[in-house]
């Protein structure tokens, strides 16, 4: 049987090299030195001013409790407020070099500039309650829900 040197285009062949050619794209672009870090795969935007700050929160029967990494600031650079059910985390993260005309940029992924993160509870919280807590550029805040909507035991007590 006689082979072509042309193969048909089925979609598996046409992916394939759709792929390939995705991939040299790919390695091309990542060795460009000008190339950025895509902080808004990782959790942020690449916007031009405000980045998303990433964040872990979690639920329990008392509360909310949120994690957020914050290197190289301290407390007091980092502005929370509560306002209307929503919590807005601010700040700027600092560059890690200083700038100046003899420097030449080998890699540049570490994020710095202003950040932001909002999140708007959809349950009752008490915020005159509200905690932080700031430890090795870990930020973590304990937003307790209010006494109303807690879960409450009920004791059942036997009657003889």
């Amino acid at each position: 049987m006689r082979t072509s040197r042309y193969y048909s285009l089925t979609p598996y062949n046409l992916m394939r090299d759709v792929t390939a050619w995705a991939d040299v794209l790919n390695r091309t672009l990542s060795q460009n030195e000008t190339s950025r870090y895509n902080y808004a795969q990782n959790g942020g935007s690449t916007g031009v001013s405000t980045a998303r700050l990433p964040v872990d929160v979690w639920a329990d029967d008392e509360g909310f409790h949120i994690t957020a990494y914050v290197p190289g600031i301290s407390p007091d650079q980092v502005d929370i407020t509560f306002e209307n059910d929503e919590l807005t985390i601010r700040g700027e993260l600092p560059a890690t070099t200083p700038e100046g005309d003899n420097q030449q940029h080998v890699r540049n992924e570490l994020f710095h500039g202003e950040f932001e993160r909002r999140l708007t509870f959809h349950v009752p919280v008490d915020a005159d309650k509200i905690e932080g807590s700031f430890h090795n550029g870990v930020l973590e805040l304990k937003v307790p829900k209010a006494e109303a909507i807690r879960p409450r035991q009920i004791k059942v007590q036997a009657q003889s």
